[in-house]
């Protein structure tokens, strides 16, 4: 195991999945379609033409699950809210049926001795709010904020930490510029208001489950963010690292840090957010830590005719890389932690993604030794014990995710589970890798009930 000791002893350990990627039941109980159910019906959108129908069915087997997480030992399970199975139209009537739903999901956690960490918004919109014009317009950050008062209302009893959105560049860049996600749009001035009015959300959901929720309320927006490195030492790459640096970190950390859209990007993009009167205070508003999802580095070269920010990634010679085509880089999990911390100095950082997918075969005997799922764990975690040392205030890891499950555009091919689903049956086998994380969380608390042991006896 690697050497973990400079975690805090308070360290929490977690895992993650969302509400689209694993809940199936796309139709059940008054749920209406959401602009992923739509996209999975464009076709050739889908590898394999698959679709979140029925995903894990989590929706009927939830128990099973919390009985998982609760055999690995996990202290927090992150999850998300379907706002279409909570308000089918986007705005007015409330589902019943599904905020009744999350409530015994929450229960049932919280008796399992589970810290339920809820995000309000996975990528799953109503698509009756994008027949309507989708995270471009306003509206949109409104009824988010409206949903988010719902949601807490009804679950802030109980729920003390949430998270509003969940990677704000794959919903504005990946769906509204290339299309490679829902709702499947390439246009930059359309991309460009989405990702305001989804940092306004941000904020106006901060605010509304302040307002709501009855206990206090830990809140934080969670970034898919990588360390971005220029392919050689020309002038034209180095300039394209930094926009692409602008586009993948700094347009949305600087916001929400209160300096406001970068300047540079801005002109980058040659269209300015439809930023009115106080918004960029609102999005601006205190939290109580930043989420940090990591799945790679990016090694950049200038692409002067490609799409906005004119920087295209290039392969790495010689690494390794996940089923996924993504390279292998723990090292750049250690410098997005330390690097975060000391420009932007949040009060608290949760890695609340990380993974790897990987072409796992099941044994005869059902097993699953998922070797490098298991090294990929180890090395990461590893990362954010280095990047603690350095003064990083990682409190922090879900690891992506709980179950095999619905990878978006790459249907059911790509596999980040720790827990192996088969789903012709739905049958759930924990891996290797789960495993070894459930015997690596034994250690630390092993570990910490030891520091404690010698603080009383001191």
């Amino acid at each position: 195991m690697p050497d973990l000791s400079t975690l805090p002893p308070d360290f929490l350990w977690g895992v993650a999945t969302s509400a689209y990627q694993i809940e199936g039941a796309a139709r059940a109980d008054g749920r209406k379609p959401s602009i992923w159910d739509t996209f999975c019906t464009r076709p050739g959108a889908i590898d394999n033409g698959d679709t979140g129908e029925v995903a894990c069915d989590h929706y009927h087997r939830w128990p099973q699950d919390v009985a998982l997480m609760r055999g690995l030992g996990v202290g927090a399970y992150r999850f998300s809210v379907a706002w279409p199975r909570v308000r089918p139209d986007g705005v007015g009537r409330v589902n019943p049926a599904g905020l009744d739903f999350y409530d015994r999901l929450v229960d049932a956690l919280l008796t399992a001795g589970i810290r339920p960490y809820v995000t309000l918004y996975h990528w799953d919109l109503p698509q009756a709010l994008q027949d309507r014009g989708g995270w471009p317009r306003r509206e949109t950050a409104e009824a988010f904020a409206d949903y988010a008062a719902v949601v807490a209302a009804r679950l802030g009893d109980r729920v003390a930490d949430w998270c509003t959105v969940n990677e704000p560049l794959c919903i504005a860049w990946i769906g509204h510029l290339e299309g490679r996600m829902a709702p499947g749009e390439r246009d930059l001035a359309r991309a460009v208001p989405a990702a305001h009015h989804v940092l306004l959300g941000h904020g106006l959901a901060t605010a509304a489950i302040r307002a709501n929720a009855t206990r206090p309320a830990s809140i934080g927006p969670v970034l898919n963010l990588s360390p971005i490195e220029p392919a050689s030492d020309r002038p034209a790459d180095i300039a394209a690292a930094r926009r692409m640096d602008g586009h993948v970190n700094r347009w949305w950390l600087d916001p929400l840090h209160g300096r406001g859209y970068p300047a540079d990007m801005v002109a980058t993009y040659g269209i300015e957010p439809p930023v009115r009167g106080d918004d960029l205070a609102v999005i601006a508003a205190p939290t109580d830590f930043l989420g940090v999802n990591y799945y790679f580095r990016q090694v950049v070269t200038d692409d002067p005719d490609g799409p906005a920010p004119y920087a295209r990634q290039v392969p790495v010679p010689g690494a390794a890389h996940t089923a996924m085509g993504w390279e292998v880089h723990p090292a750049g999990l250690e410098h997005l932690l330390v690097e975060v911390s000391q420009e932007y100095a949040p009060t608290r950082l949760l890695v609340t993604e990380s993974g790897s997918a990987w072409p796992d075969v099941v044994a005869a005997d059902g097993s699953v030794t998922d070797t490098e799922r298991t090294d990929h764990l180890e090395r990461h975690l590893a990362a954010c014990a280095a990047a603690v040392g350095r003064g990083a205030p990682v409190a922090g890891y879900f690891a992506w995710s709980l179950l095999d499950n619905f990878e978006w555009a790459y249907g059911y091919d790509k596999r980040f589970g720790l827990v192996h689903v088969d789903y012709a049956t739905q049958q759930r086998t924990v891996k290797a890798s789960g495993t070894r994380y459930a015997e690596t969380i034994r250690a630390h608390q092993r570990r910490a009930a030891t520091v404690d042991t010698v603080a009383v006896r001191g």
